[in-house]
């Protein structure tokens, strides 16, 4: 049977219909069977896990993928982060982490190295560091705080989340930069260590401002200093540290994803590209912001050469102020 033109063409554009219809079909099913895990090594509620699963939600939404966030705090972040690791290098499983993964390392030596271990993708947020005192405190200034500190060696005192934490690192840094003999009071959470301050246990506290900034707001709690670069756009009176004490003072915390050491250079590139998207997006950025977070979306070689640097950093504080990991 001898067909026209037109009923080729209307053969041929049925038969690429099918096609189509077939490949997309097939790739859909591939995005929908893919599970990413996002593990984070802290518990449910903090600053990781809600970038995370900001984060999350908004890779899967776009990119039509499952995502899900595990918690597996313990062992200072250890637990979690040995075991991806170890995991499968896919890419389906990615650490999400903060200060202490760069910390704990040298802390604890041989448990696994940030550089060499794990694969970065980026630098996702960023969210200040602050001394803050009780609202009934006498210290209006940082400047005040430190001149006491200093006529009264070994009598006042500074409380932080920690050990092996930024806000760890922060005191430290604080200490040396003002040759200050104040006494560390480390709690295993911002939780406790923020009510310690509230109850006029401490005389001090050292803290990420978004963990305090609850109470900042409420009066309850003055913020004498940010360790941030510059100073906070919702409190432009308030100094950095960097302004009182030291020029080049700055201490914030930051979040990052890494995936195992192997995982293919196009798997990471796509990861990056991913995570990018989402942090700049309209979507998460704003919801970032009434956080406390700043969106970074450093990735790749950029990330990398971040990591390096906090290694050498906190590996010479470390080995300077003999920190322990306990």
């Amino acid at each position: 049977m001898k067909l026209s033109q037109k009923s080729l063409c209307l053969l041929a554009a049925s038969a690429l219909t099918t096609v189509l219809v077939a490949v997309t079909a097939d790739l859909g099913w591939s995005q929908a069977t893919r599970t990413i895990k996002i593990v984070v090594p802290f518990p449910p509620g903090g600053g990781v896990d809600i970038v995370a699963r900001l984060m999350g939600d908004q890779i899967g939404r776009v990119n039509r993928t499952s995502v899900v966030v595990e918690n597996r705090p313990g062992a200072g972040t250890l637990i979690a982060t040995e075991a991806v690791a170890r995991a499968a290098p896919d890419g389906n499983t990615i650490l999400f982490m903060a200060n202490s993964f760069i910390i704990n390392a040298g802390l604890r030596r041989g448990a696994y190295d940030p550089l060499t271990s794990f694969e970065p993708i980026c630098l996702l947020t960023r969210s200040p560091n602050a001394v803050v005192v009780n609202s009934a405190s006498p210290y209006r200034t940082l400047g005040e705080l430190i001149q006491d500190a200093r006529a009264k060696p070994g009598n006042l005192t500074m409380a932080f989340q920690g050990p092996a934490t930024s806000q760890h690192i922060a005191v430290e840094k604080l200490k040396r930069a003002a040759s200050l003999d104040m006494i560390n009071v480390p709690f295993l959470g911002s939780a406790p260590a923020v009510n310690a301050i509230l109850g006029g246990h401490v005389t001090a506290l050292f803290v990420n401002y978004p963990g305090v900034a609850e109470q900042v707001n409420a009066g309850k709690v003055r913020v004498l200093a940010t360790a941030s670069r510059t100073r906070i756009e919702s409190m432009p009176d308030v100094p950095t540290v960097s302004e009182v004490v030291s020029k080049g003072f700055e201490e914030d915390v930051w979040t990052g994803a890494v995936v195992p050491a192997k995982t293919p250079r196009e798997t990471v590139s796509q990861l990056a590209d991913w995570l990018r998207a989402a942090t700049l997006s309209t979507e998460v950025s704003p919801k970032l912001a009434v956080q406390g977070f700043s969106a970074a979306g450093t990735c790749g070689a950029d990330f990398a050469s971040f990591l390096r640097a906090q290694v050498n950093e906190y590996g010479q504080l470390i080995r300077e102020t003999n920190m322990k990991a306990e």
